[in-house]
């Protein structure tokens, strides 16, 4: 890796990424996945909406303010606004990080009992260099773990893992900073042990193929699950519990050299998402915990929920839509912080949760 011509450029754009105060806007829905939104506020799913949301999202005035990187879909990236500009360079002129979503989804992982793997290696070096060319200078790749009777197998968490090692040595050596996201699911009655110790042996063995596979680690940013207990859990956990329990379970796994974590919000409410961020930051300061990553946010339904039934397709409610989108980018900002106060929007506590979801 020390002889990689993006060494210095990866360093530096995997330290914007991770600037205080800032998370990443995942705006990396498939083509599918923001149907099933549009769906949910009746607005037909086609290019020009696809479009004219994204733009909504993208010109938010301020949006820098709270938001860091924000990763794009294939689409996406190589559309561009009313007035002609590129979105990379809509964000870019904003000083955001543009990013790009590069997997291929999850395909069901043969002599397992309905684990799965992330497909997308192959053509991948060609494709990470053409979205470098159109202006990307991160990429994302999510592989999916799940917890039951005897899961996640051995079989899933090596082939996930070492898949995420793959991709972000391609990207490495094509100028992207990887985010590594091996993200243990919400689904299931387990509760926030069985999670802790889920969630530690995934990210030990992820942190071991990525030393394998000889990643820059100050390159490379980490994008997992908020260490929380299944969604049908029957005992209730307060922030604090799920705060602690997430740096914890970071500070066995996680080396020093990774400049930052942005968590998934897994379905999680937006308003959740937000308390949860905020603990583990407000717990790494009371307790003078060591915590030498900025631990914020990457997230997409937990930023975007209040923002798109805000907008419901219709030109007139741009403005509040991106008052909604600010809204939560500030309370993600603040939590990031650990100085989150929490908000009276009844709204953000609607929950977001999908079971098995994909996107």
């Amino acid at each position: 890796m020390s002889n990689n011509q993006y060494r210095e450029e990866l360093i530096a754009t995997a330290k914007a990424l991770a600037t205080p105060g800032k998370g990443i806007l995942a705006a990396d829905e498939s083509t599918g996945t923001i149907g099933k939104r549009f769906d949910m506020i009746n607005v037909e799913n086609n290019v020009d909406n696809r479009q004219k949301y994204r733009q909504l999202l993208f010109r938010t005035e301020g949006l820098e303010e709270f938001i860091s990187g924000t990763i794009l879909y294939d689409e996406t990236i190589r559309q561009s606004d009313d007035d002609g500009v590129s979105f990379p360079d809509v964000l870019r002129n904003k000083g955001i990080v543009v990013g790009i979503k590069v997997d291929k989804g999850a395909k069901p992982l043969l002599g397992t009992d309905g684990e799965t793997f992330t497909q997308g290696l192959d053509g991948l070096g060609d494709r990470c260099k053409e979205y470098y060319d159109l202006g990307a200078r991160f990429a994302k790749w999510r592989a999916i773990l799940r917890i039951g009777p005897n899961e996640p197998s051995n079989i899933s968490i090596i082939e996930n893992c070492n898949g995420l090692a793959r991709y972000a040595a391609i990207c490495q050596e094509n100028g992207l900073v990887p985010i590594v996201e091996p993200e243990v699911l919400m689904d299931g009655e387990h509760d926030l042990e069985v999670c802790i110790k889920t969630t530690q042996r995934v990210l030990a063995y992820q942190f071991y193929a990525l030393q394998q596979a000889n990643i820059l680690l100050e390159g490379t940013i980490l994008k997992c699950n908020m260490v929380c207990p299944g969604k049908d859990c029957q005992k209730s956990y307060t922030p604090q519990d799920i705060g602690q329990a997430t740096v914890v379970v970071l500070q066995r796994t996680l080396p020093v050299a990774v400049p930052g974590v942005n968590f998934l919000s897994g379905g999680l409410s937006e308003e959740q998402a937000s308390q949860y961020l905020n603990a583990m930051n407000q717990y790494a300061k009371e307790t003078n915990s060591i915590k030498p990553w900025n631990l914020s946010f990457s997230f997409g339904r937990a930023l975007q929920q209040s923002c798109l039934k805000a907008w419901l397709g219709k030109d007139e409610n741009i403005v509040v839509a991106q008052e909604a989108l600010l809204e939560r980018a500030k309370a993600n900002s603040e939590a990031n912080l650990g100085v989150y106060q929490g908000s009276n929007n009844e709204n953000a506590n609607e929950s977001l949760f999908v079971s098995n979801y994909t996107y």
